[in-house]
């Protein structure tokens, strides 16, 4: 059995071809306005070799999974209520099921990667943008009554703050995500991660975000994904130490935050489980 699984985000895009569960291939380009034509394109050479029995989507911004439309992306117009299920379905002759893409990755990390054995588990990805992905006991995404469950990154931690594109201010992901790092700091968040002075200071307001997680969820682990989760131990070190110093001095809800497992795939794995 082919699946083709499509990983849709704010500054780049993925795809992947698996035989069962092992990637067979893989492309990854930056996202632009030719998206979808490009997508097309790596489709068209796929179906030379493969047959597509099966397709998932994890798209990079909110998705209405009842009636599998994109509501929105926060970070690129043009995507508000596209039907991407059946733009895609023209090209391979199957109907993919597709979910956000903390939604995937949650599932991807949850069942091949660093989440494995945890439940319940919350994904957290934390790159262009911030979302999350919460896993419950019998391996199910929670979604929430209108498929808005997780988005953790509109969560206010700074009361008063700057303003977010979601129209709010002290937003997490205005906060955090590496969009607005560059955008504050004149450099990209790969290259401010390696200042320990930097990154004392911004585990203060990431340890806040998840500090609510924590609270209110009580997850047996937090695996973060997306770029700014490959600076490893310069990041969780501090991450874990300031978590610890945050938790309320009562709580016993263990602090359990891991890297993710796959790396830039874990959205892949994710929607090739959505599409099984």
């Amino acid at each position: 059995m082919s699946t083709l699984a499509i990983d849709i985000g704010g500054t780049k895009f993925s795809m992947a071809v698996f035989e069962g569960e092992q990637m067979a291939e893989r492309r990854a380009h930056g996202t632009d306005e030719s998206i979808l034509d490009r997508i097309a394109e790596i489709i068209n050479e796929w179906k030379l070799r493969f047959h597509f029995d099966r397709c998932g989507i994890g798209f990079g911004g909110p998705a209405d999974f009842e009636n599998q439309r994109v509501i929105l992306s926060t970070h690129v117009p043009g995507w508000e209520g596209f039907d991407l299920p059946h733009h895609i379905e023209k090209m391979i002759g199957v109907l993919p099921v597709m979910d956000n893409d903390a939604n995937a990755g949650a599932l991807g990390e949850a069942l091949y990667g660093a989440g494995r054995g945890f439940r319940p588990l919350f994904y957290m990805t934390l790159s262009t943008g911030i979302g999350g992905g919460i896993i419950t006991h019998d391996d199910s995404l929670y979604r929430g009554a209108d498929s808005y469950a997780g988005e953790i990154g509109h969560l206010t931690i700074r009361p008063g703050g700057p303003a977010c594109l979601c129209g709010s201010q002290g937003c997490f992901e205005r906060m955090c995500c590496g969009l607005w790092l560059a955008r504050d700091h004149g450099r990209p968040a790969s290259e401010l991660l390696l200042d320990s002075t930097f990154v004392e200071r911004y585990v203060v307001d990431l340890a806040l975000g998840l500090k609510a997680a924590i609270m209110l969820l009580n997850p047996a682990r937090i695996v973060i994904g997306g770029g700014i989760a490959k600076a490893g131990d310069r990041l969780f070190v501090p991450l874990r130490r300031e978590l610890s110093r945050q938790i309320t001095n009562w709580s016993r809800a263990r602090v359990d935050v891991v890297p993710a497992a796959l790396g830039d795939d874990s959205v892949l794995y994710g929607a090739m489980a959505l599409a099984q």
